[in-house]
């Protein structure tokens, strides 16, 4: 599946900004699926009993795009992939 997006929605969600982000806040609830009681950060949630997993736009706040993270390797790119099986050379 591909997400589309739209420019100007795009815009309007990542302002460009090299300030920090905040550290993560640990956050507690109960799995809406079994009730069992579990534990997040930023109040994204997944059950390990269960499985229920709830969406990530439910969290307190935005989600850091990658060049933001910190611990992100420099440099380094995908692997090329390899053809299919049933390809010729």
């Amino acid at each position: 599946m591909t997400r589309r997006h739209h420019r100007s929605h795009l815009a309007e969600e990542r302002p460009e900004s090299t300030a920090p982000l905040p550290a993560p806040e640990l956050t507690e609830a109960e799995c809406r699926r079994c009730g069992t009681y579990i534990a997040g950060l930023d109040g994204r949630y997944a059950c390990g009993v269960c499985g229920w997993v709830n969406d990530h736009s439910e969290g307190h706040r935005r989600l850091p795009r990658a060049d933001e993270d910190p611990d992100r390797p420099k440099g380094r790119r995908r692997p090329k992939q390899l053809p299919p099986p049933d390809a010729g050379p």
